[in-house]
């Protein structure tokens, strides 16, 4: 019994450490002055995030693209590993010997550009101070929509059940984020703008995309209107990878 307590015991202590370590280091944005300084350091803190979420992506499109290329030879193990790529991109019922859905597959296992990833992820969590970000690690305005699946808005409508998204840390807000904008319906716009850029060998930017999130806010045009204002005010382009594109 005492080896079996001990390894219990073990692995809720790593469970709890792993958790502290991935939330222990985020700044305290408030602490900041509002202005440069904290613009400053939340970019710092975000920018290695998404890069690194996007560098995981390009890895996956790069295999992605060689399965396509043998996918009349490809062997279970593979045909495995593409469906689970095509289940995290909420495509369930992903067909290997389908065209059109290894096509959509590719169209959603994409980049999204750091400026425009960086740009909501200020404008959504007020550089991070937003009462979300603070108490829940949301700073990409993300609902969710299962009773306690996170904090319920005081601005809630009646007759509304979603709910802003708990996160464990904002790496996994990146995540999410990514996610929804690479599988969400809402988001087939943006999607199929920037497979047209692939298709023309032309760089994807922030600026280029940010017409395809028409339906993030309920402020529609508006709301893509201030988006541009806001990467170009915060000259966030420069921290678009576009000389390192995958097709």
């Amino acid at each position: 019994m005492y080896p079996t307590v001990f390894s219990l015991g073990f692995v809720i202590f790593s469970m709890v450490a792993i958790s502290w370590a991935k939330t222990a280091s985020v700044p305290d944005f408030s602490q900041y002055p509002e202005g440069k300084a904290r613009k400053v350091v939340f970019l710092n803190y975000f920018r290695p995030l998404i890069d690194r979420r996007n560098q995981t992506i390009r890895d996956n499109r790069h295999r992605l693209k060689a399965w396509y290329k043998q996918r009349q030879d490809l062997g279970l193990w593979t045909l495995s590993q593409v469906k689970d790529l095509a289940s995290e991109y909420k495509m369930s019922d992903f067909d290997a010997d389908n065209e059109k859905h290894w096509r959509t597959l590719l169209k959603r296992v994409d980049i999204v550009p750091a400026s425009l990833a960086l740009a909501q992820a200020a404008k959504e969590s007020a550089w991070g101070t937003s009462r979300f970000a603070r108490q829940v690690h949301n700073y990409f305005g993300q609902w969710c929509f299962k009773k306690g699946c996170g904090v319920v808005p005081d601005d809630r409508k009646p007759g509304a059940y979603h709910e802003v998204a708990d996160f464990d840390s904002p790496e996994d807000a990146v995540v999410s984020y990514f996610k929804n904008i690479n599988s969400y319906y809402a988001y087939k716009p943006l999607r199929e703008i920037r497979a047209r850029l692939r298709a023309e060998d032309k760089p994807i930017t922030g600026m280029a995309l940010v017409n395809g999130l028409t339906f993030y806010s309920e402020r529609r045009a508006d709301y893509i209107k201030e988006l541009r204002s806001f990467i170009q005010q915060n000259n966030l382009l420069q921290y678009d990878q576009v000389k390192q594109r995958s097709h």
